[in-house]
């Protein structure tokens, strides 16, 4: 490259030029031709190793934080010993969950995830519905995830301003404002800064730990103390459920929601050095340090609640707030609160990243309206900038209905956990099915060193063409039927298989209670929406495939040139 002229760098590497030449490590060159398998070029940059993954995935579950702001739910429906007992078995439970989307990364690590999972797993005539459906699922629940976090980012500041000044009269369009705000800097970090976003997350990750490190011995020397008996075995049942058992699991989703959206780290493959392994290495560790951390910390919150009743009917609107300042007093409250709401924030720029790198892909398939845009990639940055600003305009949007009713827009958003539990659901059992019909075979290492990928002059980064840049008609062709290998993270025989089974019952679990209402005097504003929305969102996506929808998605897309590379190399 000596010799050559700026100009003729800033137009990509000339043709002919070596994989090697490119990138000279081992795990880019596996992680490329592994993409290359499944079809696909890199187009998106690998940013992300290990540590900066484990961090990003920390950061987007956040659990400790996410079991001191959302225990609510639990609190009143179960009460202290729903939470005591309830988080662990949530946990573990989830944990189960976590484990097959793992193997299911392992084979096939890629930023499409459960709709990508699907086409491959599913039998050949349900692939192509089945994977449409996911892939809508999947978008929409995390979307809604985003709407979700940026808006209890906002009202936490909101809470923060009603703690420090008593004339402050609070209105439902600040919070909608202070939303946008959020949403505002998500934005920002995702596009002018992204490249520096694996170097944040390493900082997230130090904060998550040391926060939680502060805030737990804090809390613990400085506020009053309830006995064991008060935690552990008292009970409450708020909702007035016919009995204390009904209660307890209505209330349980509420632990459930502390752990939603590991998978994050899923739709970031294609950014992830090593992905087939450091994607469930790093959602099995993010699970194990972040339950054990909420753990502590439900412990701890329920040892120091002190007045329940001041608790309950916080003026801030959040419980957590007004444990804080029971037991600190106002500064202590504050600085504990902005420690929180840092990494809710960092969450809330990781839910952008990961929608955008959902919604990106489902569009490189041809799976949403308006495709050809949201697939673009930014040449400079590889970012996929489109996509991060429309999983952030439709929050916007939905931002509105919050001015004139937070119970409307809460039941516009409520389908966070049931739609995420529902793309969980299906990939698991189809991966069940393939795993008791033994029509997934053992894993094979591969060997890459020697491989050439010949870049284009008008190739993506990656050293083939980008599928931004070609005609579909002419350069893709539908996933074939393909034969299934395990990846080199799974779990092995029978216990692989129980522990399937198991997560499969346990998402249908999630989901029958989910959408349950908090209580038994259920009116039009207490009603539970949730099985109205993921309803409306099945029914659309239903509709739209069998309208016009499947004309343009036809399943995961495979380039030519990609698939002849791998063709070539086996």
């Amino acid at each position: 490259m000596n010799g050559t002229s700026n100009a003729s760098k800033r137009a990509g590497p000339a043709l002919g030029t070596t994989f090697d030449e490119i990138h000279g490590s081992t795990y880019l060159e596996r992680d490329s031709h592994g993409l290359a398998r499944l079809g696909r070029s890199q187009v998106l940059k690998r940013r992300f190793g290990f540590l900066s993954v484990f961090g990003f995935s920390c950061c987007i579950l956040a659990t400790w934080e996410s079991a001191v702001t959302l225990f609510t739910e639990a609190f009143e429906n179960g009460g202290p010993a729903a939470l005591a007992w309830g988080f662990p078995i949530a946990w573990v439970c989830s944990l189960s969950v976590y484990l097959c989307l793992s193997e299911m990364a392992s084979i096939a690590p890629i930023s499409g995830g459960q709709y990508f999972w699907v086409a491959i797993l599913a039998p050949r005539k349900y692939k192509r519905f089945c994977g449409y459906l996911t892939g809508w699922l999947t978008s929409l629940a995390w979307i809604a995830t985003l709407a979700v976090g940026s808006m209890f980012t906002g009202t936490i500041i909101q809470g923060l301003i009603i703690l420090n000044y008593a004339d402050y009269e609070a209105k439902s369009y600040h919070g909608t404002f202070l939303a946008w705000a959020v949403i505002a800097v998500t934005i920002f970090v995702n596009t002018v800064i992204a490249g520096l976003l694996p170097v944040l997350e390493g900082v997230i990750l130090l904060i998550h730990v040391l926060g939680f490190i502060a805030i737990l011995i804090t809390l613990v020397y400085l506020s009053p103390h309830s006995s064991a008996e008060d935690v552990f075995f008292r009970s409450l049942n708020e909702g007035n459920w016919p009995t204390q058992g009904l209660s307890y699991c209505v209330g349980f989703i509420g632990n459930v929601a502390t752990f939603v959206g590991a998978d994050a780290a899923v739709h970031m493959s294609e950014e992830i050095e090593n992905a087939a392994l450091n994607v469930p290495r790093a959602i099995f560790t993010t699970v194990i340090l972040n339950g054990s951390m909420g753990w502590a910390m439900v412990l701890a919150v329920l040892f120091c609640l002190s007045d329940i009743e001041s608790v309950i009917n916080s003026p801030t609107g959040f419980p957590f707030i007004q444990i804080f300042y029971n037991g600190t007093g106002r500064a202590g409250a504050t600085a504990m609160t902005i420690v929180i709401l840092f990494i809710i924030w960092c969450a809330v720029i990781g839910f952008a990243a990961t929608a955008s790198r959902m919604i990106w892909s489902f569009a490189r398939d041809h799976g949403l309206p308006f495709h050809a845009f949201i697939r673009k990639v930014h040449t400079r940055t590889r970012v996929p900038v489109v996509a991060v600003i429309v999983v952030n305009v439709i929050p916007c949007l939905l931002h509105l209905i919050y001015i004139g009713s937070s119970t409307a827009y809460n039941d516009v958003i409520s389908m966070s956990v049931s739609g995420l539990y529902a793309s969980y659901l299906i990939p698991c059992s189809f991966l069940l099915w393939r795993r008791t019909t033994g029509q997934i075979k053992p894993y094979r290492s591969h060997e890459y060193s020697g491989t050439e990928i010949y870049i284009g002059q008008e190739g993506g980064p990656s050293g083939v063409h980008s599928p931004t840049l070609q005609n579909t008609s002419d350069s893709e062709t539908v996933l074939e039927e393909q034969e299934l290998e395990w990846g080199p993270w799974r779990i092995p025989g029978v216990l692989g298989i129980l522990n399937n089974g198991f997560a499969c019952l346990y998402c249908v679990w999630v989901l029958f209670w989910d959408f349950w209402p908090s209580s038994t005097s259920v009116t039009a504003e207490s009603m539970n929406y949730s099985v109205l929305i993921t309803g409306a969102v099945i029914i659309f996506a239903v509709a739209r495939y069998f309208l016009g929808g499947n004309v343009g998605y036809r399943g995961p897309l495979v380039d030519y040139e990609v698939k002849g590379f791998t063709a070539h190399r086996n």
